[in-house]
């Protein structure tokens, strides 16, 4: 939990003025920051300092796996995440790709189950990566992107969070997550309990042991309307010990996540947190 502090104190300490032209706000930004998760002493960073949710987080990420294009099957889940985007965005919603009302288009979880060839037909990444660590092999290329620059017109946003690259040494299974944007007050909570999720869910489906959960943030960002809040509030609260994910051991298989696992499967032991604290977000 400290490490997600230093990176806000950092942020105040160091960060620089940019112009966000989407929100027409200033970010106070640094580039480059580092994470790591130890899911291995299932230590889930869940933020403490203030009262925070991971079951739209899990959520999100679970329709991520199943390759949802819809924000209606993401809602089913419990994920609200992609309502706005996938119908208040006026670009998107003159956009000839888009398909009607709640479709996002081929965005994060399409492009992981079925990444379009230049030669007709799809790869599945994730399929690839679930067949080959079940076997025990790493072939140094166990990488699922959402990043897909020749289909970003076929969407209704690219990706932040956009790359998961697992490593297998022995029996221990390691990811390291790359992510291109992140607004620290609101989004790096649910990106944290993501990476963590991957890994957890991951190691548990192709039968090894969880390691550690690196994450890569290229542009961390606290914007202009939240840094009062952070700087006098958040960052002066003492964080209390991590939680732990209570993942439903008889989620056994890719399958498995495909079909017929719900929120109910995924339960948070021992967080304590303080007060809520409620950050204006940008659009």
């Amino acid at each position: 939990m400290r490490q997600y502090l230093d990176l806000c104190q950092r942020i105040i300490d160091e960060g620089v003025w940019i112009e966000n032209e989407r929100t027409g706000k200033r970010c106070l930004t640094v580039v480059n920051a580092d994470l790591e998760y130890r899911v291995d002493k299932n230590e889930f960073p869940l933020i403490t300092t203030r009262k925070s949710f991971y079951k739209a987080a899990i959520a999100e990420f679970l329709g991520y796996i199943r390759g949802y294009d819809n924000a209606a099957d993401f809602r089913k889940l419990g994920a609200k995440t992609w309502d706005a985007n996938a119908n208040l965005n006026d670009a998107w919603l003159n956009n000839p790709h888009r398909k009607g009302e709640d479709d996002m288009g081929r965005v994060y979880g399409v492009q992981g189950r079925s990444w379009a060839k230049p030669d007709g037909g799809f790869v599945d990444q994730l399929k690839k990566i679930v067949d080959n660590l079940k076997r025990g092999i790493d072939d140094r290329g166990e990488i699922m992107s959402f990043y897909n620059p020749g289909e970003f017109h076929m969407g209704c946003l690219r990706p932040c969070m956009h790359t998961h690259n697992f490593s297998l040494l022995g029996d221990t299974l390691y990811l390291t997550s790359y992510q291109r944007s992140c607004d620290v007050p609101l989004g790096l909570n649910f990106n944290q309990v993501q990476v963590f999720f991957f890994l957890a869910i991951m190691a548990q489906i192709t039968g090894h042991k969880s390691g550690v959960a690196y994450h890569k943030i290229v542009n961390a960002h606290i914007y202009e309307d939240q840094l009062e809040l952070m700087r006098d509030v958040q960052i002066k609260r003492e964080p209390f010990p991590s939680p732990k994910l209570i993942i439903n051991p008889d989620i056994k298989s890719l399958e498995d996540l495909e079909t017929w696992v719900t929120m109910d499967d995924f339960k948070v032991e021992g967080y304590e947190h303080h007060d809520a604290i409620a950050y204006p977000f940008s659009v």
